[in-house]
């Protein structure tokens, strides 16, 4: 039996489990496959070998892992990998399928778009955006995030727009931000992040100190359950769930 294990990222912060079970039941609803669970790498219950543990014990002989996660960085090439490698010498006689990432779509970047019309200001000459990523080592995430910026700038006509990242990258979140705050009369602050957590905990506490100086500061919200972010991750368990067939075709 075939069943599809979605790998969410895990937050300290419970209404970010609770966003992304709510966004998985959507996704779910949306797959044609029976068995299904939902687990997460790390800060929450239950974890990717519990997951896994669970579809087989209901009959699960091809599993299916789909990473939910919007780039590919050490969680993609290394944590997870290393999760299936447990679970391999666990369960040797079990079928395992590696999904992909969301990556870089443009039907995300006009989730932005959108995010930045539900915001009480316009996008005008004296507004900077600045695009947040949570940041890697990974050399790719860097790439990405200024294509993303590249493609948001054009779809959102916007003038000017920086990137910045919460973590092993640089430029840092807090310097671009003091920046922007000394250089441009309003600043627009763009997560990309999926869900809430305490990275965006982190932000909406820098933006509401900034508003209490007098600046003129906004934060749009987080990517969340958007429809195109729904549709992108129905295709890529649509993409690996046929390329796990695939590849028990050329066994047999």
């Amino acid at each position: 039996m075939e069943a599809v294990l979605y790998v969410s990222h895990g937050s300290r912060k419970k209404q970010a489990k609770e966003e992304a079970i709510h966004f998985l039941n959507r996704v779910q609803r949306q797959v044609n496959c029976e068995l299904s669970h939902i687990c997460f790498l790390e800060l929450a219950d239950p974890d990717v070998l519990e997951g896994i543990r669970k579809l087989v014990e209901k009959g699960a002989d091809r599993i299916v892992i789909i990473p939910v996660l919007l780039l590919s960085a050490g969680h993609y090439f290394k944590d997870i990998p290393h999760e299936i490698e447990k679970a391999e010498a666990i369960y040797p006689d079990i079928s395992i399928t590696y999904g992909q990432t969301l990556g870089v779509q443009e039907r995300i970047t006009d989730v932005l778009v959108d995010r930045l019309k539900e915001l009480p200001t316009e996008m005008d000459e004296s507004a900077n955006v600045l695009l947040v990523g949570r940041g890697s080592r990974h050399p790719d995430t860097k790439t990405s995030i200024e294509w993303i910026a590249g493609e948001l700038k054009e779809k959102g006509r916007i003038r000017h727009i920086q990137t910045c990242y919460l973590a092993a990258l640089s430029p840092r979140f807090p310097d671009e931000f003091e920046e922007s705050l000394s250089n441009y009369s309003k600043t627009i602050v763009v997560p990309y992040l999926w869900f809430t957590g305490l990275l965006y905990d982190s932000l909406e506490k820098s933006v509401v100190n900034a508003k209490e100086k007098g600046h003129h500061v906004y934060l749009a919200s987080y990517l969340n359950d958007h429809p195109n972010m729904v549709q992108s991750l129905v295709d890529r368990v649509n993409q690996a769930l046929s390329k796990g067939e695939e590849e028990e075709r050329i066994v047999k």
